[in-house]
């Protein structure tokens, strides 16, 4: 049965040196008795689910620190959620065999907190004794993996139990992620989590939790509502250390930050992980994936969209948080509006620079929503996620929908798709860049670099029916178009392709269409076909010799369009985008065949031909036996 954080149990390895106590501490806390003798080291030993209030198993593993067992111990430790670091009370020198296994924790990569732990409290000297705290706080503050530090000693019986205790806690309640121990402050992402649960609670919306809606929160958090004089205590306490913390409504926004704070540097890590997981919160701070519905996709040429429930949310959002009404959202509004997620979502590729922005860097709703679309369409789960982190209150499964297959789309010739991701292909020096920087208003650059990675580009294109579609445009590096047709099913998510050539330059014509025919045949092999187009880039220039003639056979062999010529550098896109988006909208059309494809078609057409005929043969022989046999019947009868 799973427990707190849904884990199952806790694995716990127990290192430091040969003698330090390791087996006895270990016997001791699962037999609550000391032994008078016990093996060099003992097989996994299992505290039950009710040893700890948090109810889940703890297994202990013990090592052995000799070389011979290193790869064994080595072993071990990748498998561990906390590690137990022992070293003997009685030793003079206790730093020395503490950071040699520290620094050795490291050289394995280990990354599972730390408790270290005096063994043999029983025989310290205490004319010499020096505290614990004297002892490992400059060891603490060179190792941050150190979760606690705790002295015990299982022939006394003293803190036996509480060494697994906080191995157990620190996995199921862990420090790092809460709290900066350097600067003794609660982390950003704890902060903004603490920040939208703050928000949710306050349901008047007045910016401090009432006496009431303190109630509220406690009771859904810890099933039990707090005494008139324990809401005064708590109340009191915050005011007398942080005056703003308080006012005459009731508990602000900092004052729930400060209690929360204070719980954690008093140890009472528990009771800001028990909120936190009530409220969907896994230990990475973020909303686990239960609370997260994503719309299953059973086919890899199936899309994720936002539903018209989630854009109206995000019409609403945009427009509370566009404060000046300038119908756009600044750096600064950005930040404001996702203060409440892990972190905002954009700042990193593949977001950061994909969508139209003003003159000023801000964000238009057309923008906006754009890289909703584009973040939908690439990480569903985030989405979703940051729709929930911003307010999104609606049922989670509502807000996000799975498209059609694409393979129906093309037997019903047209889609039902608002979203299309079209991926631009071409030699180096093409273009294809400039298209996806004047996809996004931006003006021509004459100054060339060739792109190394992926770039997207999102922005909304106007049809003449009046709807909105939205166009994603992929860029694929030339060194890169191997690697993209790797995978087998790289064509399935592709609503168009588009294959840009320098239409001054032969060579880049020729390359264009190798690229071109082992997409087709790629298509054709996978059955994910889609539809193409060739854009002449550099239209401005002069087009090398034979270039229409060229483009006029490949076009009629392979079965597509002729070329668009466009210039990016003189304005002249010749509707490029919302052409793209009509091929996109007959899935059927447009899709090119190599000679091998028509071959296969013709011969399938032909065996098919043939099946028709013979099963109207057959049925016609069916039927001339069934007139027989009545004939005569009829026969037999009247004679």
């Amino acid at each position: 049965m799973a427990g707190v954080s849904g884990r199952t149990g806790v694995r716990v390895v127990v290192v430091g040196d040969r003698g330090t106590g390791k087996s006895s501490l270990i016997s001791t806390a699962a037999t609550e008795t000391f032994p008078e003798t016990v093996q060099p080291v003992l097989p996994p030993t299992r505290l039950p689910a009710d040893f700890y209030p948090d109810r889940v198993p703890v297994t202990i593993i013990d090592t052995s620190s000799s070389l011979e067992h290193r790869a064994k111990l080595a072993e071990e430790l990748k498998r561990a959620d906390a590690v137990v670091l022992t070293y003997s009370c009685d030793n003079a020198n206790l730093s020395r065999p503490i950071t040699f296994w520290l620094h050795e924790l490291r050289r394995l990569e280990v990354r599972a907190p730390v408790i270290v732990v005096g063994c043999k409290l029983d025989l310290r000297d205490e004319h010499q004794r020096m505290s614990l705290e004297q002892v490992m706080s400059p060891i603490m503050q060179q190792f941050r993996e150190i979760e606690t530090c705790i002295e015990c000693s299982a022939a006394s019986q003293i803190q036996v139990p509480d060494v697994f205790y906080y191995a157990q806690k620190a996995v199921l309640h862990p420090t790092a992620p809460l709290f900066d121990q350097e600067t003794q402050t609660l982390k950003p992402r704890c902060i903004r989590a603490l920040k939208r649960i703050f928000i949710l609670c306050d349901r008047d919306m007045d910016g401090a939790l009432s006496d009431a809606e303190l109630n509220e929160f406690q009771v859904q958090c810890f099933n039990a509502p707090l005494q008139p004089a324990e809401i005064v205590g708590v109340k009191r306490v915050v005011q007398e250390k942080l005056p703003d913390g308080v006012n005459h409504l009731g508990l602000t926004l900092s004052g729930f930050l400060f209690l929360h704070a204070l719980f954690i540097e008093k140890g009472r890590l528990e009771t800001t992980w028990t909120v936190l997981r009530k409220f969907g919160y896994d230990d990475a701070i973020k909303l686990s994936g239960s609370f997260l519905p994503v719309p299953a996709k059973r086919a890899p040429d199936q899309s994720v969209e936002l539903t018209s429930e989630s854009l109206e949310f995000l019409k609403r959002v945009f427009n509370l948080f566009d404060i000046d009404n300038d119908g756009a959202l600044r750096h600064d509004d950005l930040d404001d509006l996702f203060s409440t997620a892990p972190e905002s979502p954009w700042q990193e590729a593949p977001y950061r620079d994909a969508a139209e922005r003003t003159a000023m860097g801000a964000l238009s709703l057309n923008g906006f929503l754009s890289e909703w679309a584009l973040m939908t369409l690439l990480d569903p789960a985030s989405s979703l996620a940051n729709l929930i982190y911003i307010g999104y209150a609606g049922d989670p499964s509502s807000a996000l929908r799975a498209t059609r297959r694409r393979s129906l789309d093309r037997k019903k010739r047209q889609t039902e798709r608002n979203v299309f991701q079209c991926v631009v292909f071409g030699p180096k020096n093409a273009g294809k860049s400039s298209l996806l920087t004047s996809f996004l208003g931006r003006p021509f650059s004459g100054n060339y670099t060739s792109t190394v990675d992926e770039s997207y580009a999102t922005n909304g294109i106007d049809e003449l029916q009046g709807t909105r579609k939205t166009l994603i445009l992929r860029e694929i590096p030339e060194d890169r178009f191997k690697k993209f047709l790797s995978n087998k099913q790289s064509l399935a998510a592709c609503d168009a392709a588009m294959f840009a050539y320098d239409s001054s330059d032969e060579l880049s014509w020729r390359r264009a269409t190798e690229l071109l025919v082992e997409v087709a045949r790629q298509g054709e092999e996978t059955g994910f076909g889609v539809p193409c187009l060739l854009v002449a880039t550099k239209y401005d220039l002069d087009p090398f010799p034979m270039a229409a003639q060229d483009s006029a056979k490949v076009c009629q062999e392979m079965g597509i369009e002729s070329p668009i010529p466009v210039s990016v550098k003189s304005g002249d896109l010749n509707n490029l985008f919302s052409r793209i988006i009509r091929a996109a909208e007959h899935p059927h059309l447009s899709i090119p065949e190599t000679e091998t494809g028509r071959k296969h078609k013709q011969y399938r057409q032909l065996v098919n031909h043939s099946l028709m005929l013979f099963s109207v043969g057959a049925a016609i022989a069916v039927v001339g036996l069934a007139a027989y046999r009545t004939y005569a019947a009829r026969k037999n009868t009247s004679s």
